[in-house]
């Protein structure tokens, strides 16, 4: 599991690892071998290769330096190109020497950097090792100066040399995700032990490539490490708690997810929802609709089985509740809200549905213009089951807390922990790298952001999505967390395959989630 933390948490994690006999200069070691590893992976078994570090003074300095070392051993072309003087005693560097590589300190450069320039001119790859998660802006100009030069010569460069930043890209608050202009943009992010806050925020986000870990020795031994119930959804998480599918099973095995969504003027919420549950893996998917949504929709999903319900201005109407009753109680997952309009009938109908209790709604979840009809109930959140998933954007979690949308976004992971905690009810707050709350203290963030998602539908599909993961056993945190993950997987999926993000339509997002599902099942 990918933890997720801010800087004060490592920093107290790495010094009670080190009070309790995992040394810092171990951890160092781990590190920077770790970082070589996976550089080394990179290019297979390719060791004729030649990489440059910028090395720092600080931790971020020692881990490039094991990594050179490491590499060198392999047979790499090592130059380490100390930005600061570092000890000349230093052991680091000494190993660096040992195994054949070249050091160039800063000092002995001149004014245009031409020894900086001539190593990157010759690299393949460069490890940027200058500045790590203690950095706050503004960058101190003699750093400015070298990252400036670096970045030159990297886009000057007709062969491209590949960038790895070392913890963090040099120049970003790992806190805040704050970036200087002369940070490197890198193809790889290797962050140490766990992903910090700040990489998963825009603009940092954009300079950090693909992400990975690097083991730095944590384990079960810290408390402080165990303590830690953020962390970052990937592909193994998944596949990990995904339902398993005997081969002797049958359609019950795999639950009745009852859709109760769509009006005349938004009939495609309810066929979004709908396929997206059957696509989760669900047996049976129910439509609880108007009738003319069941007329456009009924000969494009011939798998559902439909509930035509009474209607009020081509709305559901409350009259609709004694229709549902005996159904929500007996589904094993209901998801309410999508294209419901905020007329006067569906507000009817979610009163009414609140006033069922909670022991006649099983496993919920509540979406789009369900969220905001909620309100309408000042002890709405008492009265649903606990661990209902919600699915609020900012502006749907604006109307359910009365916090501003830029209060929201700007403390996304604590509100979503806040509200999770005082409705006991799981949250997924929507949008760029969205969060994941339950009450117990778990939290998931998703590592995606990507513009293929801001359109219209995509979150019926995620409703839809949880909703069949729900059914078919997943308890509410992890279905929820699941299906954000495969859903922001199935946008990028479908960026990928049409050329651009701009065009990615929600039915195209349904049509990539098999693909992520063969994915997760190799």
């Amino acid at each position: 599991m990918r933890k997720y933390v801010t800087v004060s948490e490592m920093r107290a994690i790495e010094q009670e690892a080190d009070q309790l006999g995992l040394t810092y200069a171990q951890m160092m070691e781990n590190a920077g071998v770790s970082l070589g590893q996976i550089v080394a992976q990179e290019f297979g078994s390719q060791t004729n290769r030649t990489v440059v570090g910028l090395v720092g003074s600080g931790n971020n300095g020692g881990d490039t330096l094991v990594a050179l070392a490491y590499l060198a051993k392999l047979g790499w072309k090592v130059v380490a190109y100390l930005v600061k003087e570092r000890p000349a005693d230093d052991p680091l560097v000494g190993r660096v020497l040992d195994r054949g590589g070249m050091v160039i300190c800063v000092e002995k450069d001149d004014a245009e950097y031409r020894q900086l320039q001539a190593a990157i001119g010759q690299s393949d790859v460069l490890l940027d090792g200058v500045l790590g998660t203690g950095f706050q802006l503004p960058l101190k100009e003699s750093l400015a100066k070298v990252l400036k030069a670096a970045k030159r010569c990297l886009e000057a460069k007709s062969s491209p040399t590949y960038v790895v930043a070392v913890d963090c890209p040099s120049g970003v608050d790992c806190d805040r995700g704050q970036a200087s202009e002369e940070t490197l943009p890198a193809h790889l992010t290797v962050t140490m032990a766990a992903v910090k806050a700040g990489l998963l925020k825009f603009p940092a986000y954009s300079f950090c490539g693909r992400i990975e870990i690097a083991d730095i020795g944590l384990d079960h031994r810290f408390p402080k490490w165990e303590s830690i119930s953020r962390f970052v959804i990937d592909d193994r998480w998944v596949q990990e708690r995904l339902p398993r599918r005997p081969d002797d099973s049958h359609k019950g095995t795999f639950g009745t997810v009852l859709i109760i969504a769509g009006s005349e003027n938004f009939t495609g919420a309810a066929y979004l929802a709908a396929k997206a549950a059957y696509l989760s893996g669900a047996g049976l998917v129910t439509l609880g609709v108007v009738r003319s949504v069941y007329q456009s929709l009924a000969g494009h999903l011939p798998e559902a089985t439909w509930l035509v319900l009474p209607e009020q201005g081509g709305f559901l109407s409350e009259a609709s509740l004694p229709f549902l009753a005996e159904r929500l109680k007996t589904a094993e997952a209901s998801v309410v809200g999508p294209g419901f309009g905020l007329h006067s009938g569906p507000s009817g109908l979610i009163k009414g549905l609140l006033e069922l209790g909670q022991q006649n709604l099983t496993r919920l979840v509540i979406d789009a213009d369900g969220l905001k009809l909620l309100v309408q109930d000042q002890y709405w959140y008492q009265k649903l089951p606990r661990e209902t998933v919600l699915t609020p954007h900012p502006g749907e979690m604006g109307v359910l807390t009365g916090l501003k949308v830029a209060e929201i976004q700007a403390e996304r992971i604590r509100v979503a922990e806040q509200f999770a905690q005082q409705w006991g009810q799981v949250v997924v707050l929507k949008g760029a790298f969205s969060v994941i709350a339950e009450p117990g203290g778990r939290t998931a963030v998703s590592p995606i952001a990507t513009s293929a998602l801001a359109r219209a539908g995509t979150g019926d599909v995620l409703a839809g999505l949880i909703g069949g993961l729900r059914a078919q056993g997943m308890n509410a945190f992890e279905a929820a967390a699941s299906g954000v993950w495969i859903h922001g997987q199935a946008g990028l999926l479908a960026a990928q395959k049409l050329g651009t993000s701009r065009c990615v339509l929600a039915s195209d997002v349904l049509e990539a989630i098999p693909e992520i599902f063969s994915r997760l099942s190799r």
